[in-house]
């Protein structure tokens, strides 16, 4: 049994998160206690909940503790099984935290596996269904993953409601993979999203953008929704280059002028665009547990966060690897190797 204090390092639902797809591939049980202890509502919360039950289903886990507002857990994990599953997270809680808790697990299957999730697509917690899709997938695909993604309808916070599906193939092995530079720029855009709300907003937001980052027209791309997929607001930068892509969103809240979110995204793509870089934070967060299932690679980031390396401290917990936080020709980098 591993014991992992949930209140360690950045102390959020990522502790969780891991430690449930190491036990699902690894075989090994795990007991968490202080769940979430430095979020301001500490346990589990809907989204965490689902995470465990989906986790729990998919290798049939004997689990203590699994109620919502719970702060200790225990998961004593089957066998991963493929096949169809469908999870309702009932509430705006992330679909995409969701999906990351159990992708990793199900390309261990024996079968192909089929992943419904109702809830939410685009909340400000969490990263939206378009991160994964253009940002990580096509990295674990360089690592022999193949993993289809659908966004058939949006979720905003707080009313959620959306629907994802996922199309997971086994996978024998991941193979171990490096991304020290993100290459020449093939693509950079921004995209409005609005549902139920007025046309105006997403062109002041797409304007802003446009000023600040020297954009085109053919750069600024108002997405309108159906109505009843609202109200929701997010402004996304997606910049592509030969080796990385990344995504960097904002959302639209009440009394936050569609300027200032404008500006939230567009600081924290020119964070980014400002280093040598590979991969920005939060991308570099979801690399971490694939490559040391692989047994090693690495990557340069825009910056090492504690939450980088409370994850890199669940990790070696499970696996036979050890990470390493240096330098990369003056760039921040993260590397995993054999322990």
């Amino acid at each position: 049994m591993i014991e992992l204090d949930g209140s360690a390092g950045e102390g959020g639902g990522q502790i969780l998160r891991t430690a449930l797809t190491l036990a699902m591939i690894t075989g090994r049980p795990f007991r968490i206690r202080q769940i979430r202890a430095r979020r301001a509502k500490p346990g589990l919360m809907r989204q965490h909940l689902v995470a465990v039950q989906a986790a729990a289903r998919i290798c049939g886990a004997e689990v203590a503790g699994a109620s919502l507002g719970s702060q200790e857990l225990e998961f004593n994990p089957g066998k991963v099984q493929g096949g169809d599953y469908h999870f309702a997270i009932g509430t705006a809680g992330s679909c995409t935290l969701v999906l990351q808790t159990v992708l990793p697990a199900l390309l261990t299957a024996e079968r192909p596996s089929t992943l419904r999730l109702s809830g939410g697509t685009h909340n400000p917690m969490a990263p939206p269904v378009q991160f994964l899709q253009r940002a990580f997938l096509p990295r674990l695909a360089e690592m022999g993953a193949r993993i289809e993604l659908h966004l058939e309808r949006f979720g905003f916070y707080p009313a959620g409601g959306g629907e994802v599906l996922a199309k997971v193939s086994p996978c024998a092995e991941l193979r171990p993979r490096s991304w020290m530079a993100r290459g020449e720029r093939k693509a950079a855009y921004a995209e409005c999203f609005i549902a139920g709300i007025p046309g105006r907003v997403a062109q002041r937001e797409l304007e802003c953008v446009g000023k600040s980052m020297n954009w085109g027209e053919e750069q600024l791309l108002n997405r309108s929704l159906p109505a009843d997929q609202g109200p929701g607001n997010a402004l996304m930068l997606t910049l592509e280059y030969a080796h990385a892509t990344e995504v960097f969103t904002a959302f639209g809240e009440k009394s936050v002028s569609a300027e200032t979110v404008a500006r939230h995204v567009v600081q924290r793509a020119r964070q980014y665009l400002c280093t040598q870089a590979a991969v920005a934070e939060y991308l570099g967060d979801q690399l971490m547990l694939p490559l040391a299932l692989a047994g090693g690679g690495g990557f340069t980031v825009d910056e090492v966060s504690m939450h980088a390396r409370t994850n890199a401290g669940v990790i070696e917990r499970f696996l036979p690897v050890r990470f390493a936080f240096g330098k990369n020709e003056g760039t921040d980098a993260i590397t995993v190797h054999p322990r």
